[in-house]
Formats: C-alpha cells, sequence, structure tokens
C-alpha cells in the first residue's frame, strides 16, 4: 500500500517534529525527571495512543471530503497548508524556553498516568488539525486506498511516537541536565521545527 519512499519520507518527518519541543514530549520529560523512568514511559505512551483518536478524525475527514467534492478537498489543503506555515512561523519566532520543570502532578498509578497522557492528547483541538494537515501530505492517490494509507501512517506516527517518548523518559536525567547547561538549544530545536513546518506547508500549498 505505501512505497518505501513514502515510509522513509513520513518517519523523517515525523521523528523530527515528535523530538522537537512541544507540550507532550515536554510533559513526558517532566514526568520521567520527576517521577521515574517507568512512569514516563507510561505517560508517554497514553500520548501516543492519543494520536490514533486524531488519525481516525483524519481518516473519515478527508475520505468524505475526497469522495464529497474536489473543491473541498482543495480547500483543505489550503487552510492545512497556511497552518502548517504559520505553526513554523510561530516556531521561528520562539525565544526557545525548553525547561523540563517537574509535571506538577501527584503520584498516581500507571494506569491513570496512562490515560492522563491519552486525555492529554486527544482532547488538543492542535493536533488534530496538524494530523488534517499532514498525513494527506504523504498519501499518493493514484495507488489507491487513500483512507487505508492514512490509517497506516497514522499507526507508524503512533509507533514512533511512542519509541521517541519512551527513550525521552529512560534518559530523562541526562537530558533535563544537558538542557539546563544548554538553555539556547531549545531555540535551535524550535528553529529546525520552524523550517521543517514552513517546507511542509509550502509543499502542501504549492504541489497539486
Amino acid at each position: 500500500m505505501l512505497t518505501p519512499e513514502q515510509i522513509f519520507g513520513f518517519l523523517l518527518a515525523a521523528v523530527a517534529i515528535t523530538a522537537a519541543p512541544g507540550p507532550d514530549n515536554l510533559m513526558v520529560l517532566g514526568m520521567g525527571m520527576s517521577k521515574g523512568r517507568l512512569q514516563g514511559a507510561v505517560f508517554g505512551l497514553g500520548c501516543a495512543l492519543g494520536c490514533l483518536s486524531h488519525t481516525v478524525l483524519a481518516v473519515l475527514g478527508v475520505s468524505a471530503l475526497i469522495a464529497a467534492s474536489p473543491v473541498a478537498f482543495t480547500l483543505l489543503r489550503i487552510v492545512g497548508g497556511a497552518y502548517l506555515v504559520w505553526l513554523g512561523v510561530q516556531s521561528l519566532r520562539s525565544r526557545g524556553g525548553v525547561r523540563a520543570a517537574d509535571s506538577g502532578q501527584p503520584d498516581a498509578a500507571l494506569g491513570a498516568l496512562l490515560l492522563r497522557g491519552v486525555v492529554a492528547n486527544a482532547v488538543n483541538p492542535k493536533v488534530v488539525l496538524f494530523f488534517l494537515s499532514f498525513l494527506p501530505q504523504f498519501v499518493v492517490p493514484a495507488q489507491g486506498q487513500v483512507a487505508g494509507q492514512m490509517a497506516v501512517l497514522g499507526v507508524l506516527f503512533t509507533v514512533q511516537a511512542a519509541v521517541l517518548f519512551g527513550l525521552l523518559a529512560l534518559f530523562a536525567g541526562a537530558i533535563g541536565r544537558w538542557l539546563q547547561r544548554r538553555p539556547r538549544a531549545g531555540a535551535w530545536l524550535d528553529r529546525a521545527a520552524g523550517a521543517l513546518f514552513i517546507g511542509l506547508g509550502a509543499r502542501l500549498l504549492l504541489v497539486r
């Protein structure tokens, strides 16, 4: 269903986006530093699993638009591209500010931490917009099964996010100390993410 080129390009972009500073990975880092590696990894797994809900919405929404109206799908492509460019500009303007603070949450059972991670990601409307903008770029309509392609891409995104969040929790202490010694690291990570967002947005706007 997906070509190796599709998978490689998608995973490259997905890993770069997941690794860039953001609410999810900073919460995982803070949880790992303050509560422990296992707790951070479980919370990160929950955040990753929350992506599946956005995948379902993206698959159903985009597939319905393609079936109902090419004009509506074109509008979604334009709005999605503009949104990604806006995210990129915001990242470029960011001063960094990466700080692995305490999670600020009391101790909880692992099941509760998993659910907290799922909910934190699933109810975030910005992530919904991101998935609606991001996943369609790596779909090749000529290969058919557009919904199936998007579903596989969403699962791939979830898997790589779970792996990265797990590694982040595992090395939370070392990563936190590294960030504290290099306060400008966050700014460079934001700039890299910003350039990636702008490139993806421009591609979505310009490429038919």
